[in-house]
C-alpha cells in the first residue's frame, strides 16, 4: 500500500511539472529567443553589476550596452548577489534566472493557494502545476520573464517569511533580506509592527541592516554612491511618466499636473491608501486570512511606491490565491478568474493607442492608459469591503505562541 501511495505521489509530482512545462515552457522560450538586445534586459543589468564589481568598477556609472543603456538601481548587497550571475555566460545565466523564476513562482502559488490545495491534497502536485501555468500568463508575470526581472523572488520571500506555518529561521528575516535587495519590501516591517508582531520586525531590521552593514565595509565606494545619491535620484529608474509606471504617482505625472500639485496630490493619496490598507491588512489578518492580508500589502507596495512598473504588479499571484480560497464561493471564484483576464489582457497599451489616435475623449483614453494601476486601487477597496473567508487555520509553533504571550493578542492569525 505504502509503495503503490509513493507511486501515486510521484506520477502526481510529474503530471505537474509537465503541466507547467508544457503550458510556460512556450512563454519563457519565446522571451529567451527574442532579439538578442531586448532579451532579459533587466538580468543583463544584475550581470552587469556583478562584473563591475569582479573588475573594480564603480557600480553606480556603468550602463549596459545600447540599445538599453540602462544604469544598476538596487541597493549594493543586491550586487552582491548578483556576482555568481556574472561568472556564467550569458546564455546559461538566462536559462538559469527563467528556470529560478519558475521556482519562485511556485513557492508563492504553493503558500497563496494554499487552502485551495488543501481541499484536494491527493491531487495538490497536479492542482499546483495547473495554478502556475495560469500564473504564469498574466502580463505583470509574463515580463518577469521578459526582462529577468527579481520582483517574483522578493515576493516569494515576503510570502514564505509571513505565512509559513513554521520556519527554520528567524521569522522577519527573508523581509530583512528582501528589503535589502530593493526597498520595497519594507513595507513588510511595518505590517509587522502593526500586527504587534515586534520580534519579527526586529528581525527584519536587524537582518537588513547587517547585510547592508557588511556590504558598506566590502564596498565602501559603492555604498556611498547608492545612499548618498542614486537612492534619490527616481530618473535613474526610467521615465517616470511611462505608461509602464503604474503607480499612483506615474499616474499623476500623466495627468500633465504642475509638479508641486502633483507632488502634493501623490503624498495624500499614499497616506491616505498606507492608512485603510495597512488596517484592512491587520483586520484581515486577525480573521484568519494572512494571505488575503500579504495581498492587501502587496498592493499598497505598488500603489504608494514613486515608480511601479507593471512587472511590480507581480503581487497578482497572492492577490488571485487570497481571492479564491479555498475556492467553494462559486463568485469570489468568478471575480478571481475576471480578475486574471483583466491582467491577460494589454489594457494600458488600448489606452495608448486611443490617446495616440485620437479616440475618443482624452480623459478615457488616460483611465485606460492607467488601467493596471486602478485596477490595483479597485481591488485595494475589494479587499477592504470584503468579508475574510476561506481560511484554513493552521496551529501555530511553540515561538509564535511565545511571541502571542508577548505582544498584542492575535486572534485566529493565520499561518498559512
Amino acid at each position: 500500500m505504502a509503495e503503490r501511495r509513493t507511486k501515486r505521489e510521484i506520477a502526481m509530482a510529474v503530471a505537474g511539472l509537465a503541466i507547467v512545462v508544457a503550458a510556460v515552457g512556450p512563454l519563457a522560450l519565446h522571451w529567451l529567443t527574442n532579439p538578442a538586445d531586448q532579451r532579459m534586459v533587466d538580468l543583463d543589468v544584475y550581470r552587469s553589476g556583478g562584473q563591475a564589481v569582479l573588475r573594480g568598477a564603480p557600480v553606480y556609472d556603468f550602463l549596459t550596452q545600447p540599445p538599453q543603456l540602462l544604469p544598476f538601481t538596487y541597493p549594493p548587497f543586491a550586487v552582491l548577489l548578483a556576482i555568481p550571475l556574472a561568472l556564467l555566460p550569458w546564455a546559461a545565466a538566462q536559462w538559469v534566472w527563467a528556470g529560478l523564476i519558475l521556482f519562485a513562482l511556485t513557492v508563492t502559488v504553493r503558500y497563496a493557494f494554499r487552502p485551495l490545495l488543501q481541499r484536494f491534497p491527493g491531487w495538490a502536485p497536479v492542482l499546483t502545476g495547473i495554478l502556475v501555468a495560469v500564473c504564469a500568463y498574466p502580463m505583470p508575470l509574463r515580463d518577469q520573464f521578459r526582462f529577468g526581472q527579481v520582483d517574483v523572488f522578493l515576493m516569494a520571500m515576503c510570502v514564505a517569511d509571513c505565512a509559513a506555518p513554521r520556519t527554520r529561521w528567524p521569522r522577519g528575516l527573508l523581509v530583512g533580506l528582501a528589503t535589502a535587495i530593493k526597498l520595497v519590501p519594507g513595507v513588510f516591517i511595518i505590517y509587522f509592527l502593526v500586527m504587534g508582531r515586534r520580534r519579527e520586525a526586529v528581525n527584519a531590521i536587524a537582518g537588513a541592516a547587517v547585510v547592508s552593514l557588511g556590504t558598506f565595509l566590502l564596498l565602501p565606494a559603492d555604498s556611498a554612491d547608492y545612499w548618498f545619491g542614486a537612492l534619490f535620484d527616481s530618473e535613474r529608474l526610467g521615465s517616470n511618466t511611462a505608461t509602464t509606471n503604474q503607480s499612483i504617482r506615474g499616474m499623476l505625472l500623466r495627468a500633465a499636473l504642475p509638479d508641486s500639485v502633483a507632488a502634493v496630490l501623490w503624498l495624500a493619496c499614499a497616506a491616505l491608501i498606507a492608512w485603510v490598507g495597512f488596517r484592512a491588512a491587520r483586520r484581515t489578518a486577525r480573521a484568519g486570512d494572512e494571505i488575503g492580508a500579504i495581498a492587501i500589502i502587496g498592493l499598497v507596495q505598488v500603489l504608494v511606491s514613486p515608480v511601479s512598473w507593471i512587472h511590480h504588479l507581480a503581487w497578482l499571484v497572492v492577490v488571485l490565491g487570497a481571492l479564491t480560497g479555498t475556492g467553494r464561493r462559486r463568485k469570489a471564484f468568478a471575480f478571481a478568474v475576471g480578475v486574471w483576464l483583466f491582467y491577460v489582457l494589454t489594457i494600458p497599451w488600448w489606452g495608448i493607442d486611443l490617446l495616440a489616435y485620437h479616440i475618443g475623449p482624452r480623459p478615457v483614453g488616460r483611465v485606460v492608459q492607467d488601467a493596471y494601476g486602478l485596477g490595483a486601487l479597485a481591488l485595494l477597496f475589494v479587499f477592504h469591503r470584503r468579508r475574510p473567508s476561506g481560511a484554513i487555520p493552521e496551529p501555530e509553533s511553540e515561538s509564535d505562541r511565545v511571541d502571542a504571550s508577548r505582544d498584542e493578542p492575535r486572534v485566529g492569525t493565520l499561518r498559512s
